[in-house]
């Protein structure tokens, strides 16, 4: 069987391997500001970033975001510019 993938390998090579975009929880940056900073840099509607700040804040932290870990990094400088406390995982 030369040139055909075996099915373990094909399911690997389909499956894009997922990062995650985290937030954490300070005590320096206001609701407004996060929730306004998650809806210019994600594109989230401001229900959406709203959830993710009160996750974020009864939490501790929330995943933002999956996806590409090159996008999720790019997202993150942003956030970061903005103060937020961010990570890639």
């Amino acid at each position: 069987m030369a040139g055909r993938e075996m099915p373990s390998e094909k399911k690997q090579s389909r499956k894009k391997q997922l990062h995650k975009l985290i937030l954490y929880n300070d005590d320096v940056n206001t609701f407004d500001h996060v929730i306004d900073a998650l809806m210019y840099h994600c594109g989230f509607s401001e229900t959406q970033a709203e959830q993710c700040a009160w996750i974020t804040h009864t939490r501790g932290k929330c995943t933002v975001k999956e996806g590409d870990y090159d996008e999720l990094k790019t997202i993150a400088a942003h956030l970061a510019d903005e103060g937020l406390t961010v990570e890639v995982h």
